[in-house]
């Protein structure tokens, strides 16, 4: 299952046409607790985000149900969970790959929705038949920055969510990328649908916040600049870029996610000077360079749930045993449930970050090695899984002089020992490792597009 970290707050928050509400529930008992957000709204019709925290036993399949105040208000497309509405009445199945919930856990859904006139919150939902009193923590949408029917008229405007994700959620955000402040990307913005080269570079570079669904292969050359408050997300498993990348460079707080990329001519995603960025779910092979660089100061980023196959130098972290004055103190990153599937190295290769935290990657015959640690990082691998993976990690590369690392419940099969030393700087925010050996399993059921 997949592992979420949620702080816990009184309340369920709610938006809805830009204004925040909030309605506190009855003190955490037994049972479950639920937040509902309304993340977009247009005339006739809106995107929501649900999450419920399961407070009572472990539950090997749950269903939500709730009733909508009105009988204009009906789901019409739901992701993270399957969905049947009679009347007001709608109930929301969950998925395969995230049907268990354990004690504490949050598991996460959206859709898309009409209503007619006044979109009111339900006031009441209940788990597997126990209706839910306890509290937990919403999201909002900014009261300053809510969002429009329209989009610029330089990308073209939809109403739509992604098929997959909700435009605006930060659901499943774990590690670096949570911090100093978090991640949001586009979200409060206006959403674009773009199938062109010229309308995804027309609404990467709005200066506006935007939420910018990606349908279909857009072909590109060169690396298209990506400006700060953005989501890029995929509609369904197969969109995505193909001949170029995204470059995201002097900017602040940007998500990718749910994208293929493809036979790049450069980089796939290169990250640099930039801080606050989550790259999340994609499928990235065949590029020329590599095919998720992070350097030149960048900071505050999450890699996580990527499938990377057909490719040989993978993830870059720190440019150049020259940058010391620059990346020192920065350079923090966390990799976390990616799917290293027949690659070369660099998986990462890193260079001044600490700590960087590898944790929970499924490492398939990597055909050089997994992890490097140089020029005094601080790298922590842990509760990986190796597989047919000779040289799992190790202290310096090629003319690079040595890091730390410390590895700890790495899982190995048909795998070498590898070489740590030295220390690590602590981890500084909360997360769940999952148990090694199972991290196989989770990771390629649930790495690349279309989970989530």
């Amino acid at each position: 299952m997949r592992k979420r970290i949620i702080a816990a707050a009184s309340g369920i928050v709610l938006a809805a046409a830009g204004i925040a509400f909030a309605v506190h529930a009855q003190a955490a008992s037994a049972g479950c607790a639920v937040t509902y957000s309304v993340a977009a709204q247009w005339p006739g019709g809106f995107t929501a985000n649900v999450g419920v925290k399961n407070l009572g036993d472990p539950l090997s399949a749950w269903t939500l149900n709730w009733t909508f105040s009105t009988s204009t208000q009906t789901v019409t497309q739901m992701w993270g969970a399957s969905f049947t509405q009679s009347g007001s009445a709608v109930t929301a199945k969950a998925s395969g790959w995230n049907a268990s919930l354990a004690t504490n856990a949050q598991a996460f859904l959206g859709f898309n929705g009409t209503s007619n006139g006044t979109n009111p919150v339900p006031t009441s939902f209940a788990l597997n038949g126990t209706t839910c009193t306890g509290s937990a923590a919403g999201t909002t949408v900014p009261t300053s920055a809510a969002p429009t029917s329209a989009a610029p008229t330089s990308v073209a405007p939809t109403s739509a969510a992604p098929t997959t994700a909700p435009p605006a959620a930060t659901t499943g955000l774990v590690g670096w990328a949570a911090q100093n402040g978090g991640t949001t990307g586009g979200a409060g913005g206006s959403t674009a649908t773009v199938t062109s080269a010229s309308a995804l570079d027309s609404a990467l570079q709005s200066t506006s916040p935007m939420v910018i669904q990606v349908s279909g292969m857009i072909s590109i050359s060169g690396m298209h600049k990506v400006a700060s408050n953005k989501t890029v997300i995929g509609v369904g498993a197969s969109s995505g870029i193909t001949g170029g990348g995204l470059n995201v460079s002097g900017a602040k707080n940007v998500i990718i996610r749910n994208l293929v990329f493809k036979n790049a001519d450069d980089d796939s995603i290169n990250v640099q000077n930039s801080t606050n960025v989550w790259i999340d779910h994609n499928d990235l092979s065949n590029g020329y360079d590599g095919l998720v660089d992070i350097k030149r100061a960048s900071d505050y980023v999450t890699v996580s749930w990527n499938h990377v196959h057909d490719h040989d130098k993978t993830m870059l972290l720190g440019h150049s045993d020259d940058n010391a004055s620059e990346d020192t103190g920065k350079l923090r990153v966390t990799y976390h449930h990616n799917w290293f599937d027949g690659t070369g190295q660099r998986h990462p290769r890193v260079r001044f970050g600490n700590p960087v935290h590898v944790y929970n990657n499924y490492y398939s015959s990597i055909g050089s090695y997994g992890v490097a640690s140089t020029c005094n990082a601080g790298v922590l691998v842990e509760s990986n899984y190796f597989e047919n993976t000779k040289d799992p990690f190790h202290l310096a590369e090629g003319d690079s002089p040595d890091g730390n690392l410390v590895a700890r419940n790495n899982h190995m099969v048909n795998s070498g020992s590898g070489e740590t030393g030295g220390s690590v700087n602590a981890i500084p925010y909360s997360y769940t490792a999952d148990t090694a050996s199972t991290v196989k399993s989770t990771v390629t059921s649930g790495a690349g597009t279309g989970k989530i």
